[in-house]
């Protein structure tokens, strides 16, 4: 990429100036008078496009925006518009919404703050008291928040379900979802389905056991509760062998999509426990790494799919389900679109869970293939062993839980991708509450920089990989495309640019010094279009040139 040196001296130099004024104004002023978010809004989301409504944008997380103010012909003139500095420096995977001008900012470990969409001026911040001994295993993330009428819900890494008046950061109640000292957190954003608050459970390397919820959204209380591992009787227990199912993992801790005709809820799972050392827990282990249909009203299991059975290389499938119309075979099919850590790329029919079609869209070595129901076809010898054995994907996955996007005006599926190797081992471990439980690890045996990483652009009717742009080192960043032609993602050297999504040609970038861990997201205030990405721990909003 071209550094942009000088400009980046004059957009961080504003940034400090405006951040240390800040600083100095943390006191609480209620947010202006917002319309309230109804169940119809949230369905309708990607009809009003100058709001960002939920995590991933929309329902069916295409993460797709019809905002075209800043498009191909213009965005070289982007420049920053302001900067708000979290407060408590740990890395930031947040992803804002935004509300009639208001925006919501989730930061570490599990606080939330209110300011102007327009200057990044502070309304107020709300924080969550932390136990001192939490028990964590990836970081003290918070990835965003869930919104209806006026109230905001957040997961809280003690895994707790806080709801805050969205007009003045006040607590209105605050539900312990698991005990935190089992090993459960919570780090995802929550997602609004009807009149229910959707959320999952984090600490799959703690030997949980998986589920997930939904709550009454005035009282806080759990109205059903579904597990990812079935229970002693239930169908799927016997692909556990003994009691394995009880510290099975398989924890749900990214935000699902929703189809509001289907009245479908689709959730990834993750890993089986322990990790690496499949020993312990012989046969499939469902639902682990797979995707769940709930019935929205019910929790009840409708379908399932596992996208890699007994999985021995944390293979976690959390990635975000995608929801496109697309054709298939020559007709028009409800699909689901899935480019998973293993290193496939899944077509199912979100209807029915049908597999339609898959292949490889990143270097994969355990598995030759999959067979017509879409089951991995695994290479014998790829199992982790004591000494040692190298597998492709490593355990960071071809991708892994940072959002995807869908532009139906490209018709493509794009995607942050890492071509890698890692050598997988497994030893002996015995299950104690509130301990890691993981039964093996992993080593790179030469630099990460050594493999290759890209955005991909791929044709979901074939797999086809229509174009690449490289990214190095490897990238933990979400994307997001525009009406106005354009991909927006950032790098691991803290570069946030900008794509044609139709070619792959970089049109714009900036440094901002830190690594892009998140996901970015647009918005538009008074005629005017934003776009927003958080860099280390710093929220960073550009706009077009005045």
């Amino acid at each position: 990429m071209k550094r942009l040196f000088l400009l980046v001296a004059i957009l961080l130099s504003g940034a400090f100036i405006h951040v240390q004024a800040q600083e100095q104004q943390f006191q609480t002023v209620i947010t202006p008078a917002f319309t309230p978010i109804t169940w119809e809004r949230l369905v309708n989301a990607a009809d009003e496009p100058q709001n960002w409504l939920m995590y991933s944008g929309a329902l069916d997380s295409q993460r797709h925006s019809l905002l075209d103010q800043i498009n191909t012909e213009n965005v070289a003139e982007l420049e920053m518009k302001w900067a708000y500095q979290i407060p408590v420096i740990d890395r930031a995977e947040t992803v804002p919404l935004v509300v009639d001008g208001i925006m919501f900012i989730t930061e570490a470990p599990s606080n939330v703050t209110a300011v102007d969409a327009r200057t990044g001026g502070v309304y107020w911040r709300y924080d969550h008291d932390l136990p001192e001994d939490l028990r964590i295993c990836c970081g003290r993330n918070n990835r965003g928040v869930a919104i209806l009428g006026e109230t905001l819900f957040m997961s809280t890494l003690d895994a707790h379900l806080v709801a805050i008046d969205a007009r003045t950061g006040n607590l209105l109640w605050n539900t312990e979802v698991a005990p935190y000292a089992s090993g459960y957190s919570k780090t995802a954003a929550p997602l609004i389905v009807k009149d229910k608050v959707i959320t999952g459970i984090a600490g799959g390397e703690f030997g949980i056991r998986g589920f997930i919820d939904a709550y009454d959204p005035e009282t806080g209380e759990l109205v059903w509760r579904t597990y990812t591992i079935p229970g002693p009787g239930e169908f799927g227990n016997d692909t556990w062998s003994g009691d394995s199912w009880a510290t099975g993992g398989s924890a749900t801790w990214i935000t699902g999509s929703y189809d509001a005709e289907l009245n479908q809820i689709y959730w990834g799972t993750g890993n089986p426990g322990p990790d690496w050392n499949g020993d312990v827990r012989l046969g499939d282990n469902l639902y682990s790494d797979a995707v769940l249909a709930l019935n929205g009203d019910t929790g009840e299991i409708e379908w399932y799919f596992q996208f890699t059975p007994h999985d021995v290389h944390d293979y976690d499938a959390i990635q975000i389900p995608i929801l496109a119309d697309i054709e298939v075979g020559g007709e028009m099919r409800e699909t689901m679109l899935w480019a998973n850590r293993n290193g496939f790329f899944y077509t199912l029919d979100r209807a029915t869970g049908e597999f339609l079609y898959g292949d490889t869209f990143a270097t994969v070595t355990w598995a030759s293939g999959l067979d017509p129901l879409g089951r991995p076809i695994r290479v014998p010898g790829m199992a982790p062993t004591y000494e040692g054995v190298m597998v492709s994907p490593p355990i960071v996955g071809a991708t892994n839980w940072y959002s995807p996007a869908f532009n139906p005006d490209t018709g493509l599926f794009y995607v942050t991708s890492f071509d890698g190797e890692q050598e997988f081992f497994k030893r002996d471990e015995d299950y104690e509450e509130g301990e890691r439980y993981t039964g093996g690890g992993g080593r790179y045996t030469q630099p990460m920089d050594a493999f290759h990483s890209s955005i991909r652009a791929i044709d979901p009717t074939t797999v086809d990989i229509v174009w690449e742009f490289p990214i190095m080192p490897r990238s933990s960043a979400g994307i997001t495309t525009t009406a106005g032609g354009l991909l927006f993602s950032g790098s691991a050297d803290g570069f946030f640019f900008a794509l044609d999504a139709e070619t792959g040609e970089e049109l714009w970038n900036v440094s901002l010094s830190r690594r892009v861990h998140a996901a970015p997201m647009t918005y538009e205030v008074d005629g005017e279009q934003f776009v927003t990405i958080a860099s280390g721990n710093v929220v960073f909003t550009f706009g077009l040139r005045d």
